[in-house]
């Protein structure tokens, strides 16, 4: 088990009740590397956005901080490092709502190299109308299938597309009377301007709602009062499927250029055509559709799906982190009384699933009694890696690890870097592994493992003993 903090399920009657989970966790841990065996793991640098707009990090393995960027820091949002030391995200988070004002790229010395702001136009603060990019939750430049690394399968730097998850404020009675703020797909060129366009509320009738959600959706789409809109749908990954066997084998559901998305708040997996626009491909909100889904069990709030590129172990499968915590619409239950947050779990998995049969082909899960041990209710990801092991962000405590095929932990880290609010979060949105070869501007870092502490005989250093 983890040397990082342990998590402890308290109030079950509570969160049954009501949609706040509530976890407890000691408020003294080690942070940084806790775990290490070089020889087992596929090493490089990692990546992630810290909280509050301290910015992006790239950490070493032995959780040395190598660079820092504060150009680029709206989260939630993945902060990608580039071929060549650069850095890629959104700027500034336009508050309260979870989006950026500019997607940037910056290169190793601070200098935004390109960017985009003409997403929508919004009235700011002073009243005065401006463009702003309103990028949130996910991002991917042209060459690279899903944002991280992949054998011969690199991001264009200086030229390509760039396939931006969006919002967009609209009124669409059909769904709610309530205003939405939409979740919106547009692909842009190297000059910036708009060169595909989708609209989620466009497809309401695609995306598989039953009566019951239908009726719960348009009760309580998820309103916030400070945004003066409903986040319906809160998908938080966008990503090209990337060349594939499905689409080689002839299955134009798995064109290369269409899109994977995930809709948090609906627990919906699907794939956008993107000559049509149409939804091609779906996994959920109902995972008793069919008896290969319910099989593979409901899916709950999750985050990060994609296709696993061609080059590394498993391509052509889908990898998800399984979030569990609460989400989905459908009828009204004593937990749900407006039928939204309809489904819940106390507990994550990362699935490996074959996309086409809903087969599961491997999971990461920690069962019994013990399962609240692995459990992020928010954020997180998944990310496999050349040697066939498993990088997971367990998003909601700022923990990462590196698993090896049979579920070993070969490298652990809990990040060091906090918010100042009173909750003192260190939450990772998505952290990724990059190779050493991308950063030239610093030496190869030495490798030093770091044993698994005893936890039962670690202390704080002048603490009495037994």
């Amino acid at each position: 088990m983890s040397a990082g903090r342990p998590r402890i399920l308290i109030g079950l009657a509570a969160i049954v009740a009501a949609n706040a989970l509530v976890l407890s966790y000691p408020s003294v841990y080690p942070t940084g590397t806790t775990i290490y065996e070089p020889d087992k793991t596929w090493s490089g640098y990692t990546v992630f956005g810290t909280p509050e707009q301290k910015g992006a990090v790239v950490v070493d393995m032995n959780g040395r901080l190598v660079k820092r960027w504060t150009q680029v820091a709206a989260v939630p949002g993945p902060m990608r490092l580039l071929p060549g030391g650069f850095i890629m995200g959104g700027d500034e988070r336009r508050r309260p709502h979870q989006e950026a004002r500019r997607l940037v790229q910056v290169d190793w010395d601070g200098k935004v190299v390109w960017s985009f702001d003409r997403g929508d136009r919004i009235t700011n603060d002073k009243g005065v109308e401006t463009w702003i990019a309103r990028q949130h939750h996910d991002w991917q430049r042209e060459g690279s299938p899903v944002g991280y690394f992949a054998p011969d399968q690199l991001p264009l730097l200086d030229r390509g597309r760039t396939l931006i998850l969006a919002h967009q404020n609209v009124d669409v009675p059909a769904i709610t009377d309530k205003r939405l703020e939409d979740d919106r797909l547009i692909e842009v060129g190297w000059d910036g301007q708009v060169v595909w366009d989708w609209r989620a509320s466009d497809h309401v009738d695609e995306l598989g709602f039953s009566e019951d959600a239908r009726k719960a959706l348009r009760a309580d789409p998820n309103w916030n009062d400070q945004r003066k809109s409903a986040d319906w749908l809160h998908i938080n990954a966008a990503s090209y499927l990337g060349p594939n066997r499905w689409y080689d084998a002839g299955d134009r559901r798995f064109h290369p250029d269409n899109v994977m998305i995930s809709s948090r708040e609906a627990c919906i997996i699907a794939i956008i055509e993107r000559a049509t626009g149409a939804v091609v491909w779906r996994m959920g909100p109902d995972y008793r559709d069919t008896p290969a889904l319910a099989k593979l069990e409901q899916i709950v709030g999750q985050h990060h799906p994609h296709i696993i590129p061609k080059g590394l172990p498993g391509a052509g499968h889908l990898l998800v982190f399984d979030n569990g915590g609460v989400a989905g619409y459908g009828a009204p239950n004593p937990a749900a009384p407006t039928g939204r947050g309809s489904v819940r779990r106390i507990q994550s998995r990362v699935l490996e699933i074959n996309p086409v049969t809903f087969e599961k082909v491997w999971e990461y899960v920690i069962g019994g009694q013990e399962s609240v041990s692995f459990f992020s209710h928010y954020v997180s990801s998944a990310q496999r890696l050349p040697n066939g092991n498993t990088l997971v962000t367990e998003g909601w405590d700022g923990r990462i690890f590196e698993l090896t095929p049979d579920k070993d932990i070969v490298w652990e880290y809990v990040s060091p870097y906090f918010g100042n609010d009173p909750t003192r979060t260190n939450r990772i949105f998505r952290a990724h592994r990059a190779p050493y070869d991308w950063v030239p501007q610093v030496p190869r870092p030495a490798e030093t493992r770091v044993l698994r502490p005893d936890i039962t005989t670690f202390r704080v250093p002048g603490a009495p003993d037994d």
